[in-house]
């Protein structure tokens, strides 16, 4: 049973300064749910998340929180009026105040204060450390306070920007998962920015690409992967390489790796030139297979091994064989393609022109920094 609506962005257009960072969004999250705007430094993320907050101003558009335009041209509802909670990168605690003062800060005139300071403690994992102050903590454990604090007043929607950036790999794995359950066992709706996939993914339900102040794709991670709508989406999402094929029906391609089929249809015309996405996951390891390919490069992962591979003709992929088919530079190996979930790109027009061609005849849509 699907949730009611919670946030939606129109056709919204928003900044700073005057400037014009974010056009033509469209974007929504049902109560409950937890979404992620992804992308790298300076695509309009931060800024969209600061016009959810109030923080920004809107140019175009409108924001609408639990059925209330809370931002429009003109209109801007104040941040303390909007229910919505905020978690910093950098914690933002009060150093003067103690772990549970912190956490009451924004509840003090709550009749049940203690009750709700001492069932957020439990849930942050932090029972025993109402009483320490923020210097005496581990980063992992401030960014747990500064998420019961943003609790506590059980706001509408939760904007966490960037909470894990300034923890190391590890600890940012394991709070992200952490994060994930806290929000889910208060059924609080959340949206978080980042420019970390595997965070993404480890903590939402829909991730929304931005590249250059738009919107790419709102989707699940599932879907960003195996379903991209762009180019940019295709290699920006996992590791993405295209090469060129020639459309022979409308659910099969012929490449240089065979005649490949997957599980859609394209209506593009027969004959046409197409780009080809494919991962490290498409290319199998596949010891009878005629299709024969050269290492020339491997990095260990421990469960599996990421493999450089050259076709016959110079072309260069990527596959992922298990740890245990050890392999050395310089050998040949038998590989197969399993793309069940066949993205093609019609090769001209944007698409070429986002594409760049190297001397093996491998296309990888590199994107913008």
């Amino acid at each position: 049973m699907s949730q009611p609506l919670l946030l939606n962005l129109r056709n919204l257009a928003c900044g700073y300064q005057d400037q014009r960072v974010v056009q033509n969004l469209n974007l929504h999250l049902n109560a409950g749910d937890i979404g992620c705007l992804l992308g790298s430094s300076g695509c309009g993320k931060t800024t969209t998340l600061r016009a959810i907050a109030g923080f920004e101003p809107v140019y175009e558009g409108e924001i609408i929180l639990a059925g209330e335009v809370i931002s429009s041209p003109g209109f801007t509802l104040a941040p303390e009026k909007r229910r919505i909670g905020m978690v910093f990168q950098d914690y933002a605690l009060f150093p003067h105040l103690s772990v549970a003062d912190n956490i009451v800060f924004g509840i003090r005139k709550h009749p049940q204060k203690d009750r709700v300071v001492a069932e957020l403690l439990e849930l942050v994992n932090l029972k025993n450390l109402g009483k320490r102050f923020p210097h005496e903590l581990s980063g992992g454990q401030q960014q747990r306070v500064a998420l019961a604090r943003a609790l506590a007043p059980e706001p509408q929607l939760l904007l966490l920007d960037e909470p894990f950036s300034n923890l190391d790999g590890e600890l940012r794995r394991k709070l992200s998962h952490e994060v994930r359950d806290i929000l889910k066992a208060r059924g609080t709706s959340a949206i978080l920015v980042t420019h970390d996939q595997e965070e993404a993914f480890a903590v939402s339900d829909h991730v929304g690409v931005f590249k250059d102040g738009r919107l790419e794709q709102w989707d699940t991670p599932y879907n960003l992967y195996h379903e991209p709508q762009t180019p940019y989406v295709a290699s920006f999402i996992g590791q993405g390489y295209f090469i060129r094929g020639q459309l022979s029906s409308p659910e099969s391609v012929s490449t240089e790796l065979g005649d490949l089929r997957g599980n859609r249809a394209y209506t593009w015309p027969t004959g046409g030139a197409v780009d080809v996405l494919l991962r490290p996951d498409d290319i199998v390891y596949a010891p009878d297979s005629a299709l024969k390919a050269h290492i020339v490069g491997k990095t260990f992962l421990g469960a599996s091994t990421l493999y450089r591979l050259q076709l016959p003709t110079g072309a260069q992929l990527e596959s992922i064989f298990p740890s245990h088919a050890d392999h050395q530079v310089g050998a040949q190996v038998g590989i197969r393609v399993a793309a069940e979930h066949l993205v093609l790109f019609q090769a001209s027009g944007s698409v070429a022109a986002q594409v760049s061609k190297s001397d093996s005849g491998v296309r990888r849509y590199s994107p913008a920094s």
